[in-house]
Parts: C-alpha cells; sequence; structure tokens
C-alpha cells in the first residue's frame, strides 16, 4: 500500500487507518524534503550574482534626470516647451519601467537610502535658495540666457549628486555581498 504525504485527514490521521505506514511514508517524505531544501540551498549559493555593470543605471538615463532637474527654469525660459517636458516625462517613465527593469531593484534601493532623500532635499533647497538668494540681491532671473543657465546648473549638479549616490550604493552592494564587481 502507498501513501502520499500530505494524503492524511482532518487532524493528521491518514485515512486508512494504517498509522505505522503513514510514519514511514512521512519520514521518507520529510528527508527527501530536506535533502531537496538541501540541493535548492546548493543551487541558490551556485547562482550567479550580478556584476556591477548589470546592475548600474546607464549614463543616458541621468541625462533624463538631469533634463527634469532643470524643467522649472527650462519652463521659465520657454513656457510653450511644457508638452516637450511632459513628453520627456511620459518616456522616462516608460524606460523605466521597461528598458531598466532589471535595475530597478537599484533605483529602489537608492531611493530607500537616506543619501538619496538628502540629495533630493539638498537639490530643491538649492534650487529655491539660490532664486531667493539671487532676488534679495537684485539679480533675480528674468532672462530666458539666465534660466537657461540655471537649468544647465542644476542638470550638471543632479547627474553629478546621482552618479556619487549610484556609486556608493554599489560599493555598498559588493561589500555586502549582492553584487560582484
Amino acid at each position: 500500500m502507498v501513501i502520499i504525504a500530505g494524503a492524511s485527514g482532518p487532524g493528521g490521521d491518514d485515512t486508512t487507518g494504517d498509522t505505522m505506514q503513514s510514519t514511514a511514508t512521512d519520514t521518507t517524505a520529510t528527508t527527501g524534503t530536506a535533502t531537496m531544501t538541501g540541493t535548492a540551498a546548493a543551487d541558490a549559493a551556485a547562482e550567479v550574482l550580478p556584476t556591477v555593470g548589470e546592475v548600474r543605471l546607464p549614463a543616458w538615463f541621468f541625462g533624463f534626470e538631469g533634463v527634469l532637474a532643470g524643467a522649472f527654469d527650462l519652463l521659465r525660459a520657454f513656457p510653450s516647451a511644457w508638452p516637450a517636458l511632459v513628453a520627456l516625462a511620459a518616456v522616462n517613465i516608460t524606460v523605466s519601467l521597461t528598458l531598466l527593469r532589471r535595475r530597478l531593484k537599484l533605483a529602489k534601493l537608492l531611493w530607500r537610502g537616506k543619501g538619496t532623500r538628502k540629495v533630493a532635499f539638498a537639490l530643491v533647497g538649492l534650487r529655491i535658495g539660490t532664486h531667493v538668494l539671487l532676488g534679495v540681491l537684485g539679480l533675480a532671473l528674468t532672462s530666458a540666457f539666465g534660466h537657461v543657465l540655471m537649468a544647465l546648473v542644476m542638470a550638471g549638479i543632479t547627474v553629478g549628486l546621482l552618479a556619487y549616490v549610484q556609486r556608493t550604493a554599489l560599493t555598498a552592494l559588493v561589500a555586502a555581498g549582492r553584487v560582484t564587481a
């Protein structure tokens, strides 16, 4: 008589009344499961970790982020450019969810990190502070050239800081053994 593991009735008694055979089968099933668990653990250990190059966000992605960081000043310089910026934001989201799907894990780790939040708040503070300071000094940005220049500065700072945060996060992932160098 063959009893399949897990074919016992309510309360743990097998439906045939053969307790001795059920116990032996359950022991075998448990041993088999332990062996399978051991094999699964060995397979997981043998699984190749991603390399830094596979996880790193590409440089062109930072270009998207830079343009979006300078969007406020670009809109002040060219108010009719808002449809292009909305389209660029849509492309950024689409690319993030499709082409960069494998790298979203890094992006999530970056956004959860304190360093990234500090960078985001620092960029907002820098933008507001710069505009307020220039206004107090009587040098408020009024020309299209001034706004374009400010957009370029903000884009450059954003790209530089995001690259720094990414490098720091990747170094931490390598040190933690989640990514190979």
